[in-house]
């Protein structure tokens, strides 16, 4: 495109390593942000959190998202945006995953020790 339209005289010359860069970046970036419901359902079935714990986080993980949006985009708001709401909306997801899918584990105390011991 750039080729087409760039006047008479004025040669487009692309620098390919920084392209690449900003490409892998990115593809980096989104890579880690589709993990975090499978990082949110880990940590509640390995026990080293719960469902209420990560709830009370929220407001940090969404400031999170944005900082970390920040760092792994290119500087503007959109970009930041883009990675960060949906890495918001996936913890989300991963939340609502964890309540269906380890409904015992979203107690936070003595019922699974007592239901363990009966079995």
């Amino acid at each position: 495109f750039f080729t087409s339209v760039a006047p008479e005289g004025v040669t487009v010359m692309t620098d390919i390593s920084k392209y690449l860069d900003f490409v892998i970046t990115l593809f980096l970036a989104f890579g880690i942000t589709f993990e975090v419901p499978i990082a949110t359902i880990v940590l509640v079935a390995t026990g080293v959190t719960t469902v209420e714990k990560l709830s009370t986080y929220r407001p940090y993980v969404l400031v999170g998202a944005f900082a970390l949006g920040m760092l792994l985009t290119p500087p503007d708001v959109i970009s930041q945006t883009l990675l960060a709401l949906p890495m918001w909306v996936l913890f989300e997801i991963g939340l609502l995953m964890c309540r269906v899918l380890l409904p015992h584990r979203r107690s936070a105390g003595g019922d699974d020790t007592a239901d363990q011991a009966t079995n």
